[in-house]
């Protein structure tokens, strides 16, 4: 009987991919709902099937892989041993994006989260002026409207990018308005260079900030706040970022890289699936009662219990070493 659901459930997902739950693994479910044990043990049995499988798939290291720049033209990718760079890189647009940038950066950001190899990202702008204008918009009034396509993950191939469990962090050298701003909010930690300025200028140019800073930005702040810069589309200095709550740390320009590498360093040292299951659940249960997230299967969770990291690293505390994370 549960067989026959599971694999009726199965077949149902796969006819309906673009769906949330799909990409993550298992639909979220409150445990507590009236079938709440017959759902456990559906999304717990198809849980641990895809579990094992993506475990499999990330043994399988890229064919190929190059641990330097990686040829692109309107972005730089460079990896360096489990951190990947990525850098806007149109300086005469103020790393503005266009339609080809956001497909590029598409592919980008998949390989991204494709790499077994690599556990955290990095976001920055090329040149010190920008991290980046947001939409070029010399090219909205070149090609018009009906021209400006973005990918599936949107502005940047990150900005609906929601199921990626790898932290990013934005580097903010610069100007990091409409669009710009969007990309830096949908990474995980912010830190800003102390001549940056952020903002969501978009109702000045006919536009609305509908690449996520319309919703991300009530989340993250005070509502009242959030409200004051989106239907004003004023700018804000890195310290107000920082003293809102926006951006996690202000540097000089000059101590800006090497502070996100230490951040970025300092995630390294725990365990990666531990890191993104604690991403993953943090982020899914803000839409919940306090109850009910408390409650649900998380995907990264269950495949993080059933790692061989969650043997290594009590075994490394005991014997005081440190741990040698497989991210498996």
């Amino acid at each position: 009987m549960v067989e026959h659901v599971l694999r009726t459930w199965r077949e149902n997902a796969r006819s309906t991919c673009q769906r949330r739950y799909c990409s993550t693994g298992i639909p979220v479910l409150p445990m507590r709902s009236p079938f709440s044990a017959c759902h456990t043990l559906l999304s717990s049995a198809y849980s641990a099937n895809s579990i094992l499988h993506a475990t499999a798939r990330d043994t399988v290291r890229h064919e190929g892989r190059d641990q330097g720049d990686m040829a692109y033209e309107f972005a730089t990718y460079e990896k360096q041993g489990r951190i990947a760079i990525v850098t806007l890189n149109r300086p005469e647009r103020l790393n503005a994006l266009h339609p080809p940038a956001h497909f590029e950066l598409h592919e980008i950001w998949n390989d991204f989260e494709r790499d077994p190899e690599v556990w955290v990202g990095i976001l920055t702008g090329a040149g010190d002026k920008a991290f980046s204008a947001g939409n070029d918009l010399k090219y909205t009034a070149e090609h018009g409207r009906s021209m400006v396509r973005s990918a599936a993950t949107g502005f940047g191939g990150i900005a609906n990018r929601t199921t990626c469990w790898k932290p990013i962090i934005a580097a903010v050298n610069g100007y990091a308005l409409g669009g710009g701003f969007e990309m830096a909010l949908a990474c995980d930690i912010i830190i800003a260079a102390d001549h940056a300025r952020l903002g969501l200028p978009e109702v000045r140019v006919g536009l609305m900030a509908g690449a996520g800073g319309v919703h991300r930005l009530p989340r993250m702040i005070p509502h009242k706040i959030a409200m004051g810069q989106i239907l004003t589309g004023r700018h804000m200095t890195a310290h107000e970022a920082h003293r809102w709550g926006i951006v996690n740390e202000v540097v000089p320009l000059a101590a800006l890289m090497p502070t996100v590498l230490q951040w970025a360093n300092d995630i390294l040292a725990g365990a990666p699936l531990s890191v993104r299951a604690s991403k993953q659940a943090a982020l899914q249960g803000l839409g919940y009662p306090l109850d009910i997230a408390l409650n649900m299967n998380y995907s990264e969770v269950l495949r993080m219990q059933y790692s061989e990291d969650t043997v290594e690293g009590p075994r490394a505390f005991a014997e005081k070493r440190k741990p040698n994370w497989q991210a498996r």
